[in-house]
């Protein structure tokens, strides 16, 4: 692991002019409306489902990162208590306290009632903040039951407690110390948060660690006392930075690299700073996480496009100079450079613009010409330093784009086939009347057997059925030459008519219920598991816009008489038998194919009574890493998942 200390907020020669001014009341500007805050609380944390309860953490966390950026703040603590109450504690500054002239309040007052109000709003507080497209801690506390905080500074600590966002008691000093910093303590408010008040220790973990990789030598210590019986605790501290979150990315999916370091880039132009962490490993997909002002920049920006362009143009360059690059090889495409790439951008700026509440993307176009500039001089200089290194990383590039170009003739072989013949779809396809994708599902279903009984029991107007049979390829371990024109895909790639890859074209979609029927058991876990990786990496907008749905087939049959139940799992089977009244005949299905079309229909496809689970993506990152994991070449990764996630899987035949 990585032992230099890496300032990832600023160079030692900035961090005495970060903070140019005190920070005082008088930095605390105004922007007013908090009261818009519990009408729509949609529009401030993106939703009041489990993903905008999370946020609620995250903006009060991001508060005590911003004082780590300024130089002042080397720990947080947070802490997830019974009933879902949630402490932070760092050891900053702590919020200014005395009075804020416009307002007539104390400074801390006034950033926790009005939107909009805090030091990084005109003031000098901040020069490099992640929060000032962030909601505040005003809109936690508007979205609290109960809010409190406690401030040390100037010797003494202040309290103060809100419900609802409403002042409950005036700021009153209740203590004298020598320390300094902020400790805030709240429950979000039910009323809100009608889905769910409860937090994910998981979702917490990772997005902390995030932060401590981004600020090399911070420390944050996450602990779970919800349970008196089973507490847990991890702290995260980095000295590494951002090399030490590559080099976490390839360890945890389990991916071996190419080349023993990390490298390494850092750049400072005025107020604009940029660091970029990247490595090679012998997988077929790229990693890319972007980061501005420690913001996860999830739709890239300008500082991405700048890393893109300039590491496409470094391999060229340098293939060229040093005679790797041959003619009939041509030029390598920027897929080509980025095939096993794992890369970390995260750039500092005093004026960061995104693009939506959300800060998804970043805007600042200056950004782009300081990462290409860096990257581009930078890099060639480590290749020319290292060739070796850059000898395998190119070759590999190369072999990637020679698959490329076998691919694209494999397409173009592919469709000028299907132009002579007259009926392109596969021959075991039973296709649907109804031509219009919006009326239309297929489904994808496991053996023969089952799509024979699938075949007799659908709709035929709106329903197509294509049995699948085989194990199928699993193109986590395979570069798209060998996804195109795989006898187990092809059908499947056909029947959809989007293309993949750089090919994909959703408005081509044939049917917009595109439905996985497998057994409940293992091998159909595995089936679903297969066809799930490839659509989400060659067909990832079917899952993106909702296309991809999984049949819920049933466990049971339970009979008594000429009536007759189905069971999704055993406590509903054995809620049936008690309504039955006992003496039940129960039928056990072990696999689709034991169903006759009639119950089949009946169960799993008759869209008036079926259950369905639309596949959906929550966090791209997140089902990248699952995939890459689960079907993977590491044995280690898989089995630590497995044991972690063991808890979860219900109703599965060994």
């Amino acid at each position: 692991m990585e032992n230099e200390v890496l300032h990832t907020a600023a160079t030692e020669e900035q961090m005495d002019t970060v903070v140019t001014e005190e920070y005082g009341a008088d930095q605390i500007q105004v922007l007013k409306g908090l009261e818009a805050v519990r009408k729509r609380p949609g529009m401030y944390i993106g939703s009041t489902g489990p993903k905008g309860l999370h946020h609620l953490v995250y903006e009060i966390v991001d508060n005590s990162v911003d004082e780590a950026l300024a130089g002042y703040c080397t720990h947080i603590e947070v802490e997830i208590l019974p009933d879902n109450v949630i402490t932070v504690r760092d050891n900053g500054r702590g919020i200014p306290v005395d009075m804020n002239e416009e307002e007539g309040l104390p400074a801390v007052t006034v950033v926790l009632t009005v939107l909009h109000a805090g030091g990084k709003f005109g003031g000098s507080g901040y020069k490099v903040s992640g929060g000032l497209h962030g909601v505040g801690s005003s809109v936690v506390n508007a979205l609290s039951e109960w809010f409190e905080i406690e401030v040390s500074r100037q010797g003494h600590i202040y309290h103060q407690r809100f419900e609802r966002g409403d002042i409950m008691t005036d700021l009153t000093v209740i203590g004298d110390t020598d320390q300094t910093g902020t400790f805030i303590k709240f429950k979000a408010d039910a009323e809100v948060f009608t889905e769910t008040t409860e937090y994910e220790y998981e979702v917490l973990e990772r997005r902390l660690r995030e932060q401590a990789f981004l600020n090399a030598g911070l420390s944050i210590t996450l602990t779970d006392k919800r349970n008196p019986g089973d507490i847990q605790s991890e702290e995260f501290c980095y000295e590494g930075g951002i090399r030490s979150f590559v080099e976490y990315i390839n360890e945890s999916r389990g991916l071996t690299t190419v080349h023993d370091d990390v490298m390494h880039f850092t750049t400072v132009n005025g107020d604009k700073s940029a660091e970029v962490a990247v490595s090679y490993n012998d997988g077929y997909n790229e990693i890319i996480l972007s980061f501005a002002n420690d913001v996860r920049t999830v739709d890239g920006g300008t500082h991405e496009q700048g890393f893109k362009t300039a590491l496409t143009r470094v391999f060229n360059d340098y293939g060229k100079k040093f005679g790797l690059l041959k003619e009939a090889d041509k030029k390598l495409s920027g897929e080509d450079v980025r095939e096993g790439l794992t890369a970390v951008i995260s750039v500092k700026l005093t004026e960061a613009e995104f693009e939506g509440q959300t800060k998804s993307k970043l805007g600042n176009t200056e950004m782009t010409g300081v990462v290409s500039k860096m990257i581009y001089d930078k890099m060639m200089t480590y290749f020319e330093e290292n060739p070796s290194v850059a000898k395998a990383i190119f070759n590999k590039a190369l072999d990637a784009s020679r698959a490329r170009e076998a691919a694209r003739k494999a397409r173009d072989n592919a469709r000028r086939k299907s132009a002579l013949e007259s009926n392109s779809l596969p021959g075991k396809l039973a296709d649907c009347t109804d031509k219009n994708p919006e009326n239309t599902e297929i489904y994808i279903v496991e053996g023969d057997s089952a799509g024979g009984s699938a075949k007799e029991g659908r709709d035929r107007n709106i329903q197509a059925i294509l049995p699948l049979w085989g194990k199928m390829l699993n193109v986590e371990k395979a570069r798209v030459d060998k996804v195109i024109g795989n006898d187990k895909l092809t059908p499947v790639i056909t029947a959809l008519g989007t293309g993949i890859g750089d090919d994909f074209d959703i408005t081509k979609l044939r049917y917009h219920k595109v439905v996985i029927m497998a057994d409940a058991d293992v091998d159909g876990a595995h089936i679903r598991t297969l066809l799930l990786t490839f659509f989400f990496r060659y067909m990832r907008p079917l899952i993106e816009q909702g296309y991809v749905y999984i049949a819920q087939p049933p466990l049971f049959k339970v009979s008594k008489g000429k009536k007759h139940m189905y069971a999704f799992s055993d406590e509903e089977r054995d809620r049936q038998i008690a309504e039955l009244g006992g003496s039940c005949d129960v039928q056990r299905y072990k696999g689709l194919g034991e169903m006759d079309p009639e119950q089949l229909w009946e169960t799993t496809m008759n869209p008036n009574f079926r259950t369905m689970l639309r596949v959906s993506l929550e966090d791209a990152m997140e089902a990248d890493e699952t995939f890459s994991i689960l079907m993977g070449d590491k044995v280690e990764p898989r089995r630590l998942f497995i044991e972690k996630n063991a808890k979860y899987v219900q109703n599965l035949d060994v």
